[in-house]
């Protein structure tokens, strides 16, 4: 069962409701420790000077880099005086709608339960935000953090998404490589690529898209953890690359229309031509 990592309240107005924090993901990531491959033992990390020794944890001061090898040191206490208040609310600064947030702009996602005695409050909020069609943005001090937060409403509960400030997205338009000229594509290209995306047109089932990657690592890890020898296999070749645009387009389209369709329309033509060559044959033997 999910345990609660904060517990507070969403104000805004002069209203509040009591809330419990839970994490909306569970990280799947396989992780590995560093081993001694001759004593098979778990390598320690330790902190050491510059002169090779071992440094105690308490002698160790935090140091913003302002040029090479130039250190301002910062001592704990200074840090302390400028963390944000700890109010211990989520509080809403405007509702705002859902498609004037760019998805580049969240972070992590959580979830929001009510406390004891704020069911019928939370679930109000949940209602009106999802018949007015609006996301909450707020702020909440978290572990001496301030983050941005939206909150919305997701199958009857609330979620919250951190979220990153604006000046911590990076524009496009200061990426070198897209404001090099001769980008510009001809219309037929533009009418293909469209064909090609209304191809591949689908519904999002989130359940389609597995971590193969991993399921590949664990397998492997299973198959050595039973005494199994594993032969590395050769890397399949890489598909030659197509040498234009327009042949990539046309071979994607291909692809994605798969054989089967491919197939029956040569089918199609097959019986069309060998149709016309009877009906051929059939005027010439009654002449």
């Amino acid at each position: 069962m999910a345990r609660a990592i904060w517990s507070g309240a969403i104000s805004f107005g002069l209203v509040n409701i009591p809330v419990k924090l839970f994490s909306a993901v569970s990280r799947k990531t396989v992780r590995f420790h560093q081993i001694d491959s001759k004593s098979g033992q778990r390598i320690r990390q330790q902190r050491v000077g510059p002169n090779g020794e071992e440094v105690k944890y308490e002698d160790i001061v935090k140091g913003y880099e302002i040029s090479p090898e130039r250190y301002v040191t910062i001592e704990p206490g200074e840090l302390e005086a400028l963390e944000p208040q700890k109010t211990r609310t989520i509080d809403i600064e405007a509702f705002v709608d859902l498609d004037q947030i760019d998805p580049i702009f969240y972070d992590h996602p959580y979830y929001l339960a009510p406390d004891k005695g704020a069911e019928k409050a939370y679930q109000l909020l949940v209602d009106a935000m999802g018949d007015a069609g609006k996301v909450a943005i707020a702020r909440v001090v978290i572990r001496s953090k301030e983050s941005l937060v939206a909150l919305r409403p997701r199958d009857g509960a609330l979620a919250m998404e951190t979220m990153l400030f604006a000046d911590e997205v990076i524009p496009p338009d200061s990426l070198d490589e897209l404001t090099v000229d001769g980008g510009k594509t001809s219309a037929r290209e533009l009418e293909m690529a469209k064909q090609l995306i209304e191809s591949l047109a689908a519904d999002f089932e989130p359940e389609r898209y597995r971590d193969e990657y991993r399921e590949r690592v664990l397998e492997l890890i299973e198959r050595k953890a039973a005494g199994e020898t594993i032969t590395i296999e050769a890397p399949e070749e890489e598909p030659r690359k197509v040498p234009d645009l327009m042949a990539a387009l046309e071979a994607s389209i291909a692809a994605a229309k798969g054989p089967s369709e491919s197939g029956s329309k040569k089918k199609r033509s097959r019986d069309g031509s060998n149709g016309a060559k009877s009906s051929r044959k059939k005027t010439a033997a009654k002449k």
